[in-house]
């Protein structure tokens, strides 16, 4: 991954974070998921990542989702 993209969400749920990246680019804003959970024990974080531009934007959107 290059430096280009910006975290703006963590979880420890893979569908929540999946149900986010879907959210945001349903109101136009280019994301991508990386899950970073151990593969048999599933502990860790799963990462929601926005282009810069688009962080303030998703940052609301987030503010919005998870009300």
């Amino acid at each position: 991954m290059d430096n280009t993209w910006s975290l703006v969400y963590t979880s420890n749920k893979q569908y929540e974070a999946e149900i986010l990246r879907e959210f945001l680019s349903d109101n136009g804003v280019d994301s991508f998921v990386i899950n970073k959970q151990d593969s048999s024990y599933h502990f860790g974080d799963v990462e929601v990542y926005t282009r810069p531009e688009d962080v303030m934007k998703a940052k609301l959107l987030i503010e919005k989702f998870e009300n």
